[in-house]
């Protein structure tokens, strides 16, 4: 009795195993798929000095690419800078400062004049994030395809171990001894 119920129980801990391992990877190459939908249709194609020049960014790991290079020119334009370093504000002079009252005013609004560096920074940081973010979702989506394959080999391998274990041995031999005796010897 016990036996057989610890025999059930492994079938279904094995069925188990194996429908979250097809549903995992079945989430996983869903999530890669739309990953790459979502970057092909933003239309992004590749500077001649990025890792594909001319070709169109689709994937997690050319995204991730492309956000390098885009940093690269952000940096170029800003002389090195990242946001926090910049100044808030221009002055007369055109250079950047962070004293709003030594910033030159903008005649239309009466405003101390923006950074325009300031702004392209948070533009360039908002794009190469979106990227980033998409490269990670690849990344995870290939974690969940992998898991989901693990899963399911070890959802086979526990099943034919619950199949060749702990099945009642004494039933199938039960069954041959009593086939045996019910077939009439000739001699």
């Amino acid at each position: 009795m016990r036996t057989k119920l610890y025999s059930y129980a492994g079938i279904a801990a094995s069925v188990v195993l194996i429908a979250f391992g097809i549903g995992t990877v079945v989430v996983g190459f869903a999530g890669r798929d739309t990953v790459r939908d979502n970057l092909a249709r933003e239309q992004i194609v590749g500077t001649p000095d990025s890792t594909i020049p001319g070709a169109k960014v689709d994937t997690g790991s050319e995204a991730k690419a492309f956000a390098d290079v885009m940093r690269k020119h952000t940096l170029e334009a800003t002389g090195g800078q990242t946001y926090a370093q910049m100044g808030r504000f221009l002055d007369d002079n055109g250079k950047p400062t962070s004293d709003e009252k030594a910033a030159a005013t903008d005649p239309k609004s009466g405003k101390p004049v923006e950074n325009p560096l300031r702004n392209m920074w948070v533009t360039e940081t908002a794009l190469t994030t979106a990227l980033n973010t998409a490269y990670f979702a690849e990344q995870v989506a290939l974690f969940s395809i992998a898991m989901g394959i693990a899963l399911l080999l070890s959802g086979v391998g526990f099943l034919v171990l619950t199949l060749k274990l702990l099945w009642p041995a004494g039933e199938t031999a039960t069954a041959s001894v009593k086939s045996a005796k019910a077939v009439p010897a000739t001699g």
